[in-house]
C-alpha cells in the first residue's frame, strides 16, 4: 500500500487488499473511501471485503464508487461531506488513486486556489489540469489539446489489445501505437478453470504488464472515460484527452457482482467461490477438497459471458476430484443454468451428457441466480416457465460456485460506439466500427456474435491488424474473421471435449480426427490445454506469432 498524501487530512493510494488494513491503522490511518466500483477488475476485492477488515481494525469505510472519468459535482460533493463526517486522517482508493484525487480536487475548489490543489496533486504523483480545465471550461471536455497524440491507440492491455498490438508491429515495426491499460498485472484468464481444478497456482497464469506488452508500444498507464469520436479523441480519468488516427476498443469484460443480491456481502467464504476471480480460483480448490458430502451447486448467468464453459468446467473438474476421493455418491451437485440447453452448440452435447449421467448432475434450466445468503447456505433462483411465467425458487448449499452476470464496461456502454445493448458495435467480419471507420472493436467488449473467449481474441487480432493496415494503406487486402471461438470442456481430469466452432455453430475443428476428435473427450486435448495453450498464449499470440491464426481474405 502506497499512501500519498493530499493534505494533513487526506491521503490517496491505488487499490487496497484487506491484508493492508493492519498497515494502515498503525499509519494512523482512521478512514477508508472507497471511490472504485465492484467488478472493475478481475483481482479486485469487493468493498464488503475492504469494509469487513476496517471494522475489525476499528477505522470508518464508506463507498463512494464513481466510474472512470465519471466523477460528477454530486460525486464530488458526497466526497467532501464524507471528509466532514468521518475521523481523520482518511485514506481514499480506487484503482491507480486518481479518481480520489479527481474527487478531492473537485471537493476542494472553493477552499484553496487551482494553483495549489494542482502543485498538492503533483506531488503525490496526479495530474489534475484535465480537471481544472474541466471546471473552467464550465464542465466541458477539451479535445484541442490533448495531452499526446498516436497513429493507433488501443484501449486494454487484455489478450485481445496485447495480441493486436503485436499483430501490427509484427507486420510493421516502426507503426506509432499506445496501449491504454491501467492494471500492472496481466493473467492468463483461461487457466483460472484449472486453479480452481487444483492443476495450476494462479501465480502461473500472472505476469507484469510491461513484460507483455510489447516493447515498442507507448504505455499509458491509465483508465479510460471515454470517448470522443468525432474529435479522434479518448478521454482517460483526470478529465485528459489522448487524440489517434485509428482506434482499436478492447477493454474486456465487465462482472457484475452486484447483480447478485448478497453476492457481494459472502464471496470468497460460506462456501461461496468464483473461478472467474484471479484470487478465488484457489478457494474453489479449497472447497472442493473439503467437501465429503452435502450439496454442491454451479451457476451459469445469461449470455453473453466470457467463455460460456466455464461454469461447467468448474462442476465437471470437482465432480471428478469427488469420484476419485469416492465421496461422490455423498454429494448432491445441482447445475443452474438461466439458458435452455446445456451448449450452445449442440454437436458437443451427447459426449457432456454422458458425464452430466456419470457424475449425477440435476441439470435446471432457465434458472437466473437472484440472491445469495452465504450464512444461512442458502440461494435464490429466478425459473421461468414456458409461458413466460416465472417463480421464486429456494435452495440450500454446502458450495456455491457462481458465475457472476456480465455486461460491457461503462465507460463503454454509455459511449457513442455502443450498440442498443451496450458493446461496441462493429462489423461481424471486418470487425471495423459501423459508424465510425477509423476505429476497430474485438475481444468480450464487442458484439460480434461469437463465443467470447481468448481463442476468438487469437483469430481476431491478426484480422484487425490487416484491416486497420489497409486503411492507412500499408496493406494488399480486407481481411475476414470467421466467427472462430474454442471453448476446451475439462470434463474429466486428464479428458477434454474440445468444442471448435464459427459463426451460426458451424464446426471448425482444428486438427484432423485421428489427432483429436473434439466430439468426443481425449487425453490429447487434455495435453494441448494443460502443456501447450499456455506457452502458445505468452510466446505466440501475444508476440505476434500467428500459427494457425492467419487471417483469411475476404472473398
Amino acid at each position: 500500500m502506497n499512501a500519498k498524501k493530499l493534505s494533513e487530512e487526506v491521503s490517496v493510494s491505488p487499490q487496497i487488499m484487506p491484508a493492508d488494513i493492519a498497515a494502515i491503522a498503525a499509519q494512523g490511518f482512521k478512514s477508508i473511501v472507497c471511490n472504485r466500483p465492484d467488478g472493475e477488475g478481475t483481482d479486485q476485492p469487493l468493498f464488503a471485503e475492504i469494509e469487513a477488515a476496517a471494522r475489525a481494525a476499528g477505522l470508518s469505510a464508506r463507498y463512494i464508487p464513481v466510474s472512470t472519468g465519471k466523477v460528477t459535482d454530486e460525486d464530488a460533493a458526497a466526497f467532501g461531506d464524507a471528509l466532514s463526517q468521518m475521523p481523520k486522517p482518511v485514506l481514499a482508493y480506487c484503482r491507480t488513486g486518481t479518481r480520489s484525487t479527481t474527487l478531492w480536487a473537485l471537493s476542494e475548489g472553493a477552499r484553496r486556489p487551482a494553483a495549489e490543489i494542482a502543485e498538492r496533486a503533483k506531488a503525490a504523483g496526479y495530474d489534475v489540469s484535465g480537471v481544472l480545465s474541466r471546471i473552467s471550461n464550465k464542465g466541458l471536455i477539451d479535445t484541442d489539446h490533448p495531452v499526446a497524440s498516436h497513429d493507433i491507440v488501443i484501449v486494454g492491455g487484455g489478450a485481445a489489445g496485447a495480441a493486436v498490438a503485436a499483430s501490427l508491429l509484427r507486420r510493421r515495426p516502426n507503426l506509432d501505437i499506445a496501449v491504454i491499460e491501467p492494471a500492472e498485472t496481466h493473467y492468463y484468464q483461461p487457466g483460472w478453470t484449472m486453479v480452481g481444478g487444483g492443476v495450476f497456482q494462479k501465480e502461473e497464469t500472472a505476469k507484469a504488464m510491461g513484460a507483455v506488452l510489447p516493447r515498442r508500444v507507448t504505455w499509458i498507464k491509465a483508465a479510460v472515460a471515454g470517448f470522443e469520436p468525432e474529435a479522434n479523441c479518448v478521454v482517460i480519468e483526470g478529465c485528459r484527452t489522448i487524440r489517434y488516427k485509428h482506434l482499436v476498443v478492447c477493454p474486456g469484460i465487465k462482472l457484475n457482482w452486484d447483480g447478485v443480491e448478497g453476492l457481494s456481502q459472502t464471496l470468497g467464504k460460506n462456501g461461496v467461490t468464483s473461478n472467474y476471480r484471479y484470487d478465488l480460483a484457489p478457494y474453489t480448490w479449497e472447497l472442493v477438497r473439503s467437501l465429503r458430502s452435502g450439496r454442491a451447486i454451479f451457476t451459469q448467468p445469461p449470455m453473453p459471458i466470457k467463455c460460456a464453459g466455464a461454469p461447467q468446467k468448474a462442476m465437471y473438474l470437482s465432480a471428478d476430484h469427488w469420484l476419485r476421493k469416492k465421496c461422490l455418491k455423498d454429494i448432491d451437485i445441482g447445475f443452474y443454468n438461466a439458458g435452455g440447453v446445456l451448449f450452445g452448440v449442440a454437436d458437443y452435447v451427447p459426449a457432456l451428457m454422458e458425464y452430466v449421467k456419470r457424475y449425477d448432475v440435476t441439470l435446471n434450466f432457465n434458472h437466473t441466480l437472484l440472491a445469495v445468503d452465504g450464512p444461512a447456505k442458502k440461494a435464490w433462483f429466478k425459473k421461468a416457465g414456458a409461458d413466460g411465467a416465472a417463480e421464486t425458487i429456494e435452495t440450500s448449499f454446502d458450495m456455491i460456485h457462481v458465475c457472476p452476470p456480465q455486461q460491457a464496461p461503462d465507460f463503454v456502454r454509455s459511449s457513442p460506439l455502443a450498440d442498443t445493448a451496450g458493446w461496441v458495435d462493429v462489423d461481424p467480419a471486418t470487425l471495423r466500427h459501423k459508424r465510425y471507420p477509423n476505429i476497430f472493436g474485438l475481444g468480450d467488449a464487442s458484439n460480434t456474435p461469437n463465443a467470447k473467449t481468448a481463442a476468438a481474441a487469437r483469430k481476431q487480432a491478426p484480422v484487425c491488424a490487416e484491416n486497420i493496415l489497409f486503411d492507412m494503406g500499408l496493406g494488399s487486402a480486407l481481411c475476414a474473421y470467421d466467427g472462430y471461438g474454442s471453448c476446451p470442456l475439462t470434463v474429466e481430469r486428464g479428458k477434454i471435449v474440445l468444442a471448435e466452432f464459427c459463426y451460426g455453430g458451424k464446426l471448425a475443428p482444428s486438427f484432423p480426427k485421428y489427432i483429436i476428435d473434439g466430439m468426443q473427450p481425449s487425453r490429447a486435448a487434455w495435453i494441448l490445454k494443460e502443456r501447450i495453450l499456455p506457452p502458445i498464449y505468452w510466446k505466440a499470440m501475444l508476440k505476434g506469432r500467428e500459427w494457425m491464426a492467419r487471417p483469411k481474405v475476404m472473398a
